[in-house]
């Protein structure tokens, strides 16, 4: 299986933390075109920052939102609103 985000649902724990782990460190080294472009056609970006709490990712809205959100078997479940940045 291909560990990318189309994926998350089906994977097993230790997949998840291993994706999400390769996926912030490919986000941390971007030069923050990728997540511009993903902006611009209206699409969140998921990351993991210092301050995300453990066990959540951050979701971020081309308008600014934050939510903290974690995936289980049944999909993506928000936990709370994030404050802005």
């Amino acid at each position: 299986m291909k560990l990318g985000v189309e994926n998350v649902e089906t994977m097993t724990p230790e997949q998840e933390r291993d994706f999400w782990t390769v996926f912030s460190g490919d986000v941390a080294r971007d030069d923050g075109s990728a997540v511009k472009q993903h902006f611009a056609a209206g699409n969140p970006v998921y990351c993991r920052m210092p301050d995300t709490p453990e066990g959540l990712i951050e979701k971020r809205f081309p308008d600014g939102r934050r939510q903290y959100v974690k995936w289980e078997r049944d999909g993506e479940h928000v936990v709370s609103e994030a404050r802005a940045s």
